[in-house]
């Protein structure tokens, strides 16, 4: 039988993640997470770059599937990550905020009156009656992240380097995640490289290694984790560095008569 969702202030484990492994090109993305994100959970998910964090978020999203593992969602996602997807050049902004809400399963009357809230967001003006081929890239990641912050999330994604155009705007749009995650209630997980906007916005962080959880819970033991993490990595990029210089230099030497 079919699982029947239960209403949202009901809900308690939004997202769950059981021994997850992504292999892609002969390179393992994911090795065997596990992690659970229950509702109104604020979750950092630190690593360097290639530690698999992308990842995980085009898999709760369905851009990308699993080798094996199971993943299991239970809310309306909105992923502030790639925000001109989805996206009919030839449609106006108006109809493609009518088309994206549809895709998101909002009604038409949900869609209508979450439509004047897009509009004032996305600050385009009369662009917003054209057709998207004449919106400028920073103008359509602004409609994409209106829309995308605006259609009643449950589960909200987010990651910090999204490209929205001006510095003005973007923090305008982090003031926005903050606003849902204080007064909506969504259940958040938030890509970044900085302890601090993880500290800022988050209360509990996972730590990404080489496509392996090394650290799962308090944000700021996540934060050190993860520094511990970097520092390692360069103390052993450096013993790699200098065993190479030696074997070359014997190299040489040897080569000397």
């Amino acid at each position: 039988k079919k699982k029947l969702s239960l209403p949202f202030e009901k809900k308690k484990k939004m997202v769950s993640i059981e021994g997850l492994t992504v292999e892609f090109g002969g390179f393992t993305l994911l090795d065997g997470l596990s992690f659970v994100v229950n509702r109104k959970d604020r979750i950092a998910l630190v690593g360097k770059n290639g530690a698999g964090k992308s990842t995980i978020l085009k898999m709760i999203t369905g851009v990308c599937h699993a080798t094996s593992g199971e993943i299991n969602i239970n809310g309306r996602v909105s992923a502030l990550l790639e925000l001109t997807s989805g996206f009919d050049p030839e449609f106006t902004g108006i109809e493609n905020i009518r088309l994206k809400g549809h895709l998101a399963g909002l009604s038409k009357q949900e869609i209508e009156e979450i439509m004047p809230d897009i509009i004032e967001f996305a600050e385009i003006g009369d662009y917003i009656e054209q057709p998207l081929r004449t919106f400028s890239s920073g103008m359509k990641a602004r409609l994409g992240f209106a829309i995308n912050a605006n259609i009643n999330p449950e589960i909200l994604i987010v990651d910090e380097a999204l490209s929205v155009g001006d510095v003005e705007f973007k923090e305008k749009c982090l003031k926005k995640v903050s606003s849902l995650i204080d007064e909506k209630d969504v259940t958040l997980l938030f890509v970044t490289h900085s302890t601090a906007t993880a500290l800022e916005f988050c209360s509990r962080g996972i730590v990404m290694r080489k496509g392996k959880k090394i650290f799962d819970g308090d944000i700021a033991e996540a934060a050190d984790v993860y520094k511990e993490s970097i520092i390692s990595d360069k103390k052993e990029a450096q013993k790699k560095a200098v065993a190479k210089r030696k074997k070359e230099n014997s190299h040489v030497s040897g080569g000397k008569k």
